[in-house]
């Protein structure tokens, strides 16, 4: 039966999309940018304030402080420089190398990073001008005009938190994590070969690359948090959010390992199942704790309500502690299973390292002894950054 897709529905969350709020705001703010500068310079077509606008506004808050002043050093530094040539050389091929190569190496001097090449095209269309002087000012009029609606837009119209995009992103990863879990356990009582126990390896290997998209979006998201007013204890949501990644990450590695090892293990049984019945049966369910521990440790990470929190820490004790009590059956039933046929007894006990190893991640005191590290060294960091916050705050 198809799934019925209600249009409304589908329309709004296309409209929460980033890329579409981004395109709306940019291109508000840039509008305004431009109504703004057709009436404050002289320009009869000031196109530099709606490109300023447009660079400047940014997803995040936090982005677009850090980018708008740099913008403006950027363009400021372009356009004096060619005030300086134009009043001693001209324009002219050798003049223009030159003004290349002084604006691109003060635009590292003046720090702006990625608006280094800002710095030359700035001295570039300012020099190619008749009237240097008075377009020059004019330029640098419309790049504030431009910078300072950027800013002005964020800080009256705060952007969006995009922690839940984020959210969204590691439990997606959790499932697949959850997903690859329950096919291994459900193969290991079976006759496996060699290709498709390689074939759940690449699939394992595939997931870094998720991890990789998953953490852009968290970087996004963590810029977010920087400096909204929208959001209270930003520094706790975004380590709360950077840990459970970390750990997923981890566990991902370790998911790795694991399909490595059950890959060798096809190797030598070309004929018959990985595992005995039992002990298969006792291995799938433990993997079927360890799948449904990694989903619920996705959901308390990405869970903002308190009450919420509580209900998924709950259910995150629950399912490691049924882990806990499968995995010492499943240790026994491995004993047992080694010391009446010991072929390839160290790939049995790397596979039950593995599991340790990420039941120890998801561990709840290693969790709080990890995010108590992280908020002393972020509140550290703090401190030794802005000396003179802290000596105000004591005041």
């Amino acid at each position: 039966m198809r799934e019925v897709i209600d249009p409304v529905a589908a329309l709004t969350k296309r409209g929460r999309h980033p890329t579409v709020v981004q395109a709306i705001r940019s291109t508000v703010a840039a509008t305004i940018a431009y109504a703004v500068a057709l009436q404050l310079s002289r320009e009869s077509v000031p196109l530099t304030a709606p490109l300023t606008a447009l660079l400047v506004v940014q997803v995040t808050l936090y982005a677009t402080l850090t980018t708008g002043i740099r913008r403006v050093n950027a363009v400021v530094a372009g356009v004096l420089i060619a005030i300086g040539f134009s009043a001693l050389v001209g324009l002219s091929w050798w003049s223009l190398g030159l003004i290349i190569l002084a604006a691109l190496g003060a635009g590292h001097l003046v720090r702006v990073n990625e608006f280094v090449p800002e710095v030359a095209i700035s001295a570039m269309l300012v020099l190619g001008v008749t009237r240097v002087a008075s377009t020059a000012w004019d330029r640098v009029l419309e790049t504030l005009i431009g910078a300072v609606v950027g800013l002005l837009f964020n800080f009256l119209f705060a952007p969006p938190v995009w922690v839940h995009t984020a959210g969204e992103r590691i439990e997606d990863l959790a499932r697949r994590l959850r997903d690859l879990l329950v096919r291994i356990g459900e193969e290991l009582g079976q006759h496996t070969p060699v290709e498709r126990a390689a074939a759940r390896l690449h699939e394992a290997r595939r997931l870094d690359n998720d991890v990789a998209q998953v953490d852009a979006a968290l970087r996004q998201a963590e810029d977010s948090l920087r400096l909204n007013p929208r959001v209270k204890e930003g520094l706790l949501h975004r380590v709360v959010l950077r840990t459970g990644l970390d750990t997923l990450e981890i566990c991902t590695v370790v998911l790795r390992v694991m399909a490595r090892t059950i890959t060798d293990l096809a190797k030598h049984r070309t004929d018959e199942p990985l595992f005995p019945r039992d002990v298969a049966q006792a291995l799938e369910e433990l993997l079927g704790h360890v799948a449904k521990a990694v989903e619920n440790f996705a959901a308390l990470v990405t869970t903002q309500v308190s009450a919420n929190a509580e209900e998924a820490e709950t259910r995150l004790a629950a399912a490691l502690d049924a882990a806990c009590v499968s995995r010492e059956r499943a240790a026994h039933l491995l004993l047992d299973h080694v010391r009446a046929n010991p072929r390839q007894w160290h790939l049995h006990g790397a596979l039950l390292s593995e599991v340790d190893r990420i039941l120890d991640e998801m561990d709840m005191e290693h969790r709080t002894m990890r995010l108590m590290e992280e908020l002393d060294q972020s509140a550290r960091e703090g401190r030794e950054r802005f000396p003179w916050l802290r000596r105000f705050t004591r005041l």
